[in-house]
């Protein structure tokens, strides 16, 4: 038996993580590593005390037919990427990767194209997280540099259009 390697180590974890999702949609999983140890994880949900949409039995988005990665603000949950950050102080996140998975509920497949949404590439840029690693399929996955995909070259934050 071959030995599974560390970045599928941890992002078999944050599947793990995400099975805690309360989403009716996809729900996520991430965990945040550093030195070979776990910082904190997160998993999408509503905020502490607040009724999740499987408590509802409905998604306001998709009674609206809110197409995927739109209008964030009238969803109910609290994104992984920012649950875990949220759990962990700053000064252990600096130089630290976070992991990420997600899965669609509907035909519990994974998420192939999964990424993290502008708001979260912010939480992550200012908690000092260095890289993130997202689950692709069973045994791949894509690595992304924060200081060069997400600062330096990446315009979906708004920089290059004046905002």
């Amino acid at each position: 038996m071959e030995r599974r390697d560390k970045h599928n180590y941890y992002l078999d974890i944050a599947t793990t993580v995400l099975e805690r999702g309360t989403c009716l949609r996809r729900n996520y999983g991430s965990i945040i590593v550093k030195n070979d140890e776990i910082i904190s994880t997160g998993y999408t949900g509503a905020p502490r005390g607040r009724k999740n949409c499987m408590d509802l039995g409905y998604c306001r988005r998709e009674q609206l037919q809110v197409p995927r990665g739109e209008r964030y603000e009238l969803c109910r949950s609290v994104h992984s990427e920012a649950n875990a950050i949220i759990s962990a102080p700053r000064r252990d996140m600096i130089g630290a990767t976070l992991y990420l998975a997600g899965r669609d509920c509907k035909t519990g497949e994974l998420v192939h194209d999964a990424t993290s949404c502008a708001m979260c590439k912010r939480h992550i840029i200012n908690a000092g997280i260095a890289k993130v690693i997202v689950r692709r399929d069973e045994n791949n996955y894509e690595i992304f540099d924060v200081e060069k995909d997400w600062i330096e070259n990446d315009d979906s934050l708004g920089d290059k259009l004046g905002y």
